[in-house]
């Protein structure tokens, strides 16, 4: 019996574009099957049913995984409507396949950085019930104290959410620029939240770099520049993934990572 799979995961899994993007592809009404424009996102097909995207036919492609250490000054899209360097830029000839971000890091954010083909892959990596540990170290305002910083371990107030726990360490302080820099693991990954986190504490970030995603880190690869995930790491990602998902609470802190 020929294995069935939804249509947007076949979509993904062919490196057009990431789940989400996939389905809302179907239901625009731009995917076709085997000739007939399909909008149903229950669909499922079969490896000999032929599949379009605005006319282009879909291949499975190889899956790659690449790690990026995101310079800052860049936009973490495909493309940017106001022209601005986007992450793609740094790509280059050297991946034929079409991968695309994992989540997003802000313009002026830079460091660790996912890029994949692997709908399936970046799916899990992304959804809020896996919970990965995302840990960033911010040079913010002010002199912050493990007071003024511990609402963050129980969650803070951010428009109309509370954020997950989180977990901190402070590095260091600048008493001469009245600074401190701060080390923050969070399991989210909403948009501006570091940012927005550490203001609802009163620490402005000034500035802003992802150190790890995961296990992962950028040592070994200079900005602009990425490198290609092992198939163990791969592997172990999409394990974190799973046992992430099982939890009740996300406020599990990986091997090597400070909690206070």
């Amino acid at each position: 019996m020929e294995k069935l799979e939804r249509l947007q995961k076949v979509i993904a899994a062919a490196g057009v574009a990431s789940r989400r993007k996939a389905e809302e592809l179907i239901t625009s009404g731009v995917v076709k099957v085997n000739g007939k424009t399909v909008k149903e996102l229950g669909t499922k097909v079969s490896p000999q049913d032929k599949i379009e995207v605005n006319g282009i036919p879909v291949h499975k492609e190889n899956h790659v995984y690449l790690l990026m250490n995101k310079p800052r000054g860049c936009v973490t899209t495909m493309k940017d409507e106001f022209d601005r360097k986007t992450v793609m830029d740094f790509i280059g000839k050297e991946i034929t396949e079409r991968v695309y971000p994992v989540g997003r890091l802000d313009y002026d954010t830079a460091g660790v950085l996912l890029l994949t083909n692997d709908g399936d892959f970046a799916n899990k990596m992304m959804h809020p019930r896996t919970h990965i540990p995302k840990t960033y170290l911010a040079r913010v305002k002010g002199i912050a104290t493990k007071g003024s910083l511990k609402p963050l371990v129980n969650g803070v107030k951010i428009k109309d959410y509370v954020t997950a726990p989180a977990a901190f360490h402070i590095v260091s302080t600048d008493t001469e620029n009245d600074s401190t820099l701060v080390e923050l693991t969070i399991h989210e990954g909403r948009y501006h939240q570091v940012k927005l986190m550490f203001e609802a504490v009163g620490h402005p970030v000034k500035r802003l770099r992802r150190d790890r995603f995961a296990f992962l880190d950028a040592n070994g690869v200079e900005q602009g520049k990425f490198r290609h995930l092992a198939k163990s790491e791969v592997k172990e990602l999409l394990r974190i993934a799973e046992e992430e998902a099982s939890e009740k609470m996300p406020i599990r802190v990986m091997k090597g990572m400070r909690q206070y």
